[in-house]
């Protein structure tokens, strides 16, 4: 990989942005102490992760991305490490995509999961991004919530901004909505402002969980909870959940194909346009036949199917 030109200069020239970039980085090396090989049965929705057997011969991958691309990429890297053993697989802590890919620029790691495409102040001209899949979104409540099958817009946007506040309000049971969130500038958050709440307060009496993960975590062990994370990783995870309809309308890729169901992020990955051979191939074999049935088979929807 070519080296950065000087410093961590990577989104501008200001004091403030080098001090910004410095606390990336920082973040990132801090996860890197906590590296491990995929070698798990399941992917799981924490970071951890079992290392496999090492060998001085092995090639070292390294791959870091936000909360909601570390799912699919932990997949296709466990089924590339079954069919190369030469090869090691390794995951930093999952991050923001501006985090990887500035980790990226700064040779930290070799491949960034970015749930957007490059933005011009991320471009440094040395490298390059390309789309994986869709990855529907659903919102879900905890199990113990009976009664509420569907939501309206008008009751979702009511729910988020304080004004329902009962599960009874809405046919279920004599119960407190607990409203798990996202922050403002994570891509469920804004994919469900675009098609659902628009741009309302949401109340603040809202749980704000800076990771996809902990929203699932937290959502499964608190009872009357609600939430809106992936549907892949539910799939994936066969989590006891309760997903529901909105507007009528099932979070289904079948109802995604045929533009029913419209609420879904972008996963790409971005890479050095001069890569190691070893992330080359692997690269390659994310964006193969096989590939493609791995994501498929985990519910998501491959870009190449779409297009």
């Amino acid at each position: 990989m070519s080296k950065p030109n000087s410093g961590l200069e990577i989104f501008g020239d200001s004091p403030m942005t080098k001090i910004a970039d410095s606390i990336i980085i920082g973040s990132i090396l801090l996860g890197l102490c906590s590296c491990a090989s995929i070698n798990s049965s399941t992917p799981k929705t924490s970071n951890q992760v079992v290392s496999s057997t090492s060998s001085t011969n092995q090639k070292i991958i390294k791959i870091g991305g936000s909360s909601s691309t570390v799912t699919v990429l932990k997949l296709l890297a466990k089924a590339y490490q079954a069919q190369n053993k030469n090869v090691k697989i390794e995951f930093i802590s999952d991050n923001q995509s501006e985090g990887a890919i500035a980790a990226l620029k700064n040779d930290i790691i070799d491949i960034a999961g970015s749930s957007h495409k490059i933005k011009k102040a991320e471009d440094n001209g040395q490298i390059q991004y390309r789309e994986l899949a869709k990855d529907l979104l659903l919102v879900a409540t905890n199990k113990n919530v009976k009664g509420v099958t569907n939501l309206s817009n008008k009751q979702l946007k009511a729910i988020y901004q304080g004004r329902i506040t009962n599960w009874q309000e809405l046919g279920g049971n004599k119960a407190n909505i607990i409203v798990l969130d996202r922050p403002e500038d994570e891509s469920a958050k804004k994919l469900l402002r675009k098609y659902y709440l628009g741009e309302d307060k949401t109340t603040t009496k809202a749980v704000i969980l800076n990771k996809e993960g902990e929203l699932i975590e937290t959502l499964q062990i608190t009872p009357n909870s609600l939430g809106a994370f992936s549907l892949a990783t539910s799939i994936i995870n066969k989590l006891p959940i309760n997903r529901l309809n909105l507007n009528g309308v099932a979070p289904t890729v079948e109802n995604f194909t045929s533009g029913k169901y419209q609420m879904a992020r972008q996963i790409g990955i971005v890479w050095d346009k001069k890569p190691s051979a070893s992330t080359e191939n692997f690269i390659n074999f994310i964006f193969s036949k096989e590939g493609e049935n791995i994501l498929k088979n985990n519910g998501f929807i491959p870009t190449s199917s779409i297009q």
